[in-house]
C-alpha cells in the first residue's frame, strides 16, 4: 500500500454497511503517534492517515493524538465508525471548523440566549431546590466570566442581555480549532453554553455536566 486513503468514520456509518463484504477492512497493524511539523500525528504502519479533505490527521497535543490513535488501535477486522468519535471530531476541526470559525462561534453563542440553567422548574419543590443548588453556582461562575444571565419564570422564553451571547462568542473564538470543535459538539448536547464552557475549561467533568443537564 503506497498510501492510506482518507476515512470519515461518520460517512461510513451513515451508509449503514450491513454485509461484511461492504465494510472497510482494517488495513494496518501498528498504530503510533509521532511529533512533527504542526503538532502530533497519528501513524498507521508508519504512515499518517488523511482526513476526508485529504489533510494529514495532525493534532495539537500528544494526548489528543493518543486518544485518536487508541480508536484506530481498537479496531478489529473491520472498521467500526461509530467507535471513533475522537477521529470524527479531529477531522471536523481540521477540514471544516478551521474554515468557518466565526459561524461556529455564532452558533455556540445562540445557546446563551436560552441557556438551560436559566430555566429552572417551578415544581415539585424538591426539584426546585435541587436545581437551585446545582445550577446556581454555574450561573455565578458565568457571571465571573462576564456572561450576565437572568432567570426565566417557568418555560416562557426570557430574552437575555445581548452581552451574554457576545461574551460567549468572544470566549469561543479564543479557542483553537480543536477546542472550538469540542465546544461546538458539547453545547447542543447539554443545551447550555455555560456548562459547555465549564467542561472545556476543565472545571466540570463531561459526565457531571450531562447529569446537570
Amino acid at each position: 500500500m503506497s498510501h492510506i486513503p482518507p476515512l470519515d468514520p461518520m460517512v461510513a456509518a451513515r451508509k449503514g454497511f450491513r454485509e461484511s463484504e461492504e465494510r472497510l477492512k482494517r488495513f494496518w497493524k501498528a498504530v503510533d503517534v509521532s511529533e512533527g511539523e504542526g503538532g502530533w500525528s497519528v501513524t498507521l504502519d508508519g504512515r499518517t492517515p488523511k482526513t476526508p479533505a485529504h489533510a494529514k490527521l495532525t493534532l495539537p497535543t500528544r494526548a489528543a493524538a493518543r486518544l485518536v490513535a487508541d480508536e484506530w488501535a481498537a479496531q478489529g477486522e473491520f472498521i467500526e465508525p461509530g467507535t471513533m468519535p475522537a477521529t470524527r471530531l479531529a477531522s471536523t476541526a481540521i477540514d471544516r471548523v478551521s474554515q468557518v470559525r466565526e459561524a461556529v462561534a455564532d452558533e455556540i453563542a445562540t445557546y446563551a440566549g436560552s441557556d438551560l440553567i436559566c430555566y429552572p422548574a417551578e415544581a415539585p419543590g424538591s426539584l426546585v431546590e435541587q436545581q437551585a443548588r446545582e445550577w446556581g453556582p454555574w450561573r455565578d461562575w458565568a457571571d465571573e466570566l462576564g456572561i450576565p444571565l437572568e432567570l426565566a419564570e417557568g418555560i416562557t422564553h426570557k430574552p437575555q442581555d445581548p452581552a451574554a451571547s457576545a461574551r460567549v462568542r468572544e470566549l469561543a473564538l479564543e479557542l483553537d480549532d480543536f477546542a472550538l470543535t469540542g465546544l461546538a459538539a458539547a453545547v447542543p448536547l447539554l443545551g447550555s453554553a455555560v456548562l459547555g464552557l465549564a467542561v472545556q475549561r476543565g472545571v466540570l467533568s463531561g459526565e457531571l455536566a450531562f447529569d446537570l443537564s
